[in-house]
């Protein structure tokens, strides 16, 4: 029997990736999908790739009727989703994908996002959804908080190493390339094709970016002690993908085999044989994550490279992910396709 799921949030780019996965899903059926700004349309006049799949108009959220669905996916902007989320029944499972929930401390919330937290009941429920780390909370959780795709992939090179043991917590630079889509689907002047092409930006220099937050967290939480990187992203003149190459003092064997073995029995992350580094382009439109790591010249340092969609495993793909395990499915269901190449 298929679970009855309701997107908010449709007319972006992530609630359009969340379509495009769950069109795949052997026991998933979309019933609502909720746009205010775009309520009445279809979505083939929205995003026309969608046209051959066989879709709700776009509502209001206040328009759903929430007693036939069984998970709902909210892909609002933060600040929007506390509000709307704060709303919903109580008993719906929900997927956020976005950075509403993913911060435990209110306070914490407030000092990178701007703005006090408004659903504090909420977020004292919300489970982190980084998957492969937090599956048995997530497969009880009513709410799940999707992570930050700079987070994820950052994360995905260095919890596996502070659990081990085999890098300096004091010594950790992350260097993050993030393609354009990653800021969302509405209109910047920054990100007009005449500003953006032809040349790229690093920005949020000297530790202002919100993912921080996240970073701070959770690896601090790993440590035990308190754990501050050094973290730079950019922005980079293509649709999809993040790469993100870690800077780290340790011994390159040790670090390889601690990524080996946290992520051997994993679908979805791939570590790479030593010297090979990934490319977004290997993981584009898909949910893996490719892991690379090798010896800098410098003796005792190595380099750790990540490559993955930020729209997939990034974000959507990762919400379907947890999705699955909420609602009793294979993890993997709906998201097995084939990297887009070239």
């Amino acid at each position: 029997m298929a679970h009855s799921i309701a997107i908010i949030g449709a007319s972006g780019y992530t609630g359009a990736e969340l379509i495009r996965l769950i069109a795949t899903h052997p026991n998933m059926h979309i019933t609502a999908l909720a746009a205010n700004s775009k309520a009445g349309l279809p979505m083939a006049q929205v995003f026309p790739n969608l046209r051959h799949l066989d879709l709700p108009d776009l509502v209001t959220w206040e328009q759903i009727d929430y007693a036939s669905i069984d998970l709902c996916f909210c892909a609002l902007p933060h600040k929007t989703s506390q509000d709307v989320i704060s709303k919903l029944p109580r008993d719906l499972k929900i997927v956020d994908l976005s950075a509403d929930f993913r911060l435990r401390d209110p306070d914490a919330y407030a000092k990178w996002y701007g703005n006090p937290h408004t659903a504090s009941d909420v977020q004292a429920e919300a489970v982190y959804g980084l998957t492969e780390f937090n599956r048995s909370e997530i497969a009880k959780a009513r709410v799940v908080a999707g992570t930050g795709c700079n987070a994820a992939t950052g994360q995905y090179i260095l919890r596996p190493l502070i659990e081990a043991g085999v890098i300096d917590l004091d010594d950790i630079i992350l260097d993050l390339k993030c393609a354009v889509s990653g800021a969302g689907r509405s209109l910047k002047e920054n990100l007009l094709h005449a500003e953006l092409s032809e040349g790229y930006n690093a920005y949020a220099v000297g530790g202002t970016h919100r993912h921080l937050g996240e970073f701070d967290q959770e690896l601090s939480q790993i440590a035990g002690r308190e754990v501050k990187i050094q973290f730079t992203p950019h922005l980079v003149p293509a649709n999809r993908g993040i790469l993100a190459t870690a800077y780290l003092k340790g011994d390159a064997e040790k670090i390889g085999a601690a990524l080996m073995a946290a992520y051997e029995q994993e679908p979805f992350i791939q570590v790479l044989p030593f010297g090979e580094t990934p490319s977004t382009h290997h993981v584009r439109g898909s949910n893996f994550c490719h892991i690379g790591w090798t010896a800098d010249r410098i003796e005792g340092r190595t380099i750790v490279v990540a490559g993955l969609d930020n729209l997939t495993k990034g974000s959507s793909g990762q919400a379907l992910q947890n999705a699955n395990l909420m609602l009793g499915e294979e993890e993997t269901a709906g998201l097995m396709l084939v990297p887009c190449f070239p």
